[in-house]
């Protein structure tokens, strides 16, 4: 166990023949005394002083640590969310694929589609031209024939001969 001041200033030495000047030894017990406590004194403040040092470093620790699991787990979390970042990509990617191919088949077919019906209303307006170029063409042989001419002469001559008659008539 260590000396108190105290312990040191009640300390008695025995007396022994032609010993120490008691004076001086009493100044130098004193300055000793003085010391100790300084000491003392220090010693505390330095181990009140390692004790708040200690708690803030436990703190500081805590800190420490609660920061690197929460990195830890931003770092998983952002793999995760990158991880599912890339299924959903690949995911949205096949979606557009898969339709992309959907529309082209269907403008493929509807373009065939339209080819056909193209090609048929060519044949339909060819059938139709040559049906229009034969009915006129029939059109303008009946203009064409005598019929024409011996129904005007028959109307003439009905209508001469319904004059004479008239002029007969008359007379």
């Amino acid at each position: 166990m260590a000396l108190t001041p105290l312990d040191i200033h009640n300390k008695e030495f025995t007396r022994g023949f032609r010993g120490y000047d008691e004076d001086e030894v009493n100044e130098f017990l004193d300055q000793v005394i003085k010391d100790y406590e300084s000491v003392i004194r220090e010693k505390k403040n330095l181990e009140e002083k390692v004790s708040q040092l200690e708690e803030k470093l436990g703190h500081f620790s805590n800190i420490e640590e609660t920061l690197n699991k929460s990195i830890l787990v931003a770092q998983e979390t952002a793999e995760e969310v990158k991880g599912h970042a890339n299924k959903e990509s690949k995911l949205i990617l096949k979606e557009a694929e898969k339709n992309a191919d959907r529309i082209i088949n269907e403008a493929l077919s509807k373009s065939r589609r339209i080819s056909l019906e193209v090609e048929e209303l060519k044949k339909q307006a060819k059938v139709f031209r040559t049906r229009l170029k034969m009915m006129v063409e029939a059109q303008l042989d009946m203009l064409e024939t005598d019929d024409w001419d011996e129904l005007f002469n028959e109307e003439i001559e009905e209508e001469t001969e319904y004059e004479k008659e008239l002029a007969e008539n008359n007379s």
